[in-house]
């Protein structure tokens, strides 16, 4: 009589998820948000495999959790356990649809800044499949399958992915052209609504501090949560937005805004792209040299 002793079971793999996330990211409610489960589904998992390997993996407590000493030793081989695996996910998808690019970017670039370039992409590159995903923080590139990412960063270094400098960002007041027209000195803007994105509510008083422009009083003002709706209402003759002059040089060019003073100033930001590493093609580092040159 054969003996067939029972196999080795490895614990479920979304528990493993749970446990890397949870522990790589500081916290349950941050796992959540990345594997777009709740809380309680994330804590359930953790518990399913701490109950599997007989031990505590965090320390539970009323303002959180936090890694066991068996848990922070275990970190690293999760997380290097998961990369390997995402890299293999990704070597499949990109050896499925080799011509498949996906782009991750800041919604404000996506709609004003890499649309207007879709056009000559896809002239230049007739084989490849080009999509484009707008989202408010950069993807982790390892993990996440996007090819390329755009986003506006403070400072491009220090990050495990080198980026490419595409655009400094600089701000200055636009508007409509028959509201730039009673517009004859900076002071009038105290008389204007203001038009602010509810992300970079500092615009307007950092051109003013670096313009050196003093107002008896500041106006009214109207936020909006996407950029690119406050531009259209500029364009509309809504009142003055702070333009971010990269995103709204297309509406230079063609007249729909103006710019009625002069003063450009620089953000400290820029413009980068960055391409996931151990990408063996070479059409995402194509497609990112077009973008330095293709205009909107």
């Amino acid at each position: 009589m054969s003996v067939k002793p029972p196999r080795h079971r490895l614990p479920p793999l979304n528990a493993m998820r749970a446990f890397e996330a949870a522990a790589r990211l500081g916290g349950i409610s941050r796992a959540a948000d990345e594997l777009c489960v709740t809380p309680g589904a994330v804590a359930q998992h953790i518990k399913a495999l701490e109950d599997w390997a007989g031990a505590a993996l965090f320390s539970r407590h009323a303002r959180g959790v936090t890694l066991s000493d068996l848990g922070q030793r275990c970190l690293g081989d999760f997380e290097a356990a998961f990369d390997q695996l995402h890299m293999a996910t990704q070597n499949l998808r990109i050896r499925a649809a080799p011509n498949s690019i996906r782009i991750a970017a800041l919604p404000s670039l996506a709609q004003l800044w890499l649309s207007p370039r879709m056009p000559g992409l896809r002239a230049r590159f007739p084989d490849a499949r080009i999509s484009v995903a707008a989202l408010e923080q950069p993807p982790n590139m390892e993990r996440e399958g996007y090819d390329i990412s755009v986003f506006l960063e403070t400072n491009a270094d220090g990050s495990a992915s080198p980026a490419e400098v595409l655009a400094a960002d600089h701000i200055l007041p636009v508007c409509a052209p028959a509201l730039a027209a009673q517009l004859q000195h900076p002071a009038d803007l105290a008389d204007v609504l203001w038009l602010r994105d509810s992300i970079w509510e500092q615009d307007w008083a950092l051109w003013l501090e670096k313009a050196a422009v003093e107002l008896p009083n500041l106006p009214d003002s109207v936020s909006f949560s996407l950029y690119s709706l406050a531009v259209e209402e500029a364009c509309n003759g809504a009142g003055v937005l702070m333009g971010h002059k990269a995103l709204v040089e297309r509406h230079l060019s063609d007249g729909s805004l103006v710019a009625p003073f002069a003063d450009v100033v620089p953000t400290g930001k820029v413009i980068t792209a960055r391409l996931r590493s151990g990408d063996q093609r070479d059409l995402p580092a194509q497609i990112l040299a077009a973008l330095r040159l293709t205009r909107a």
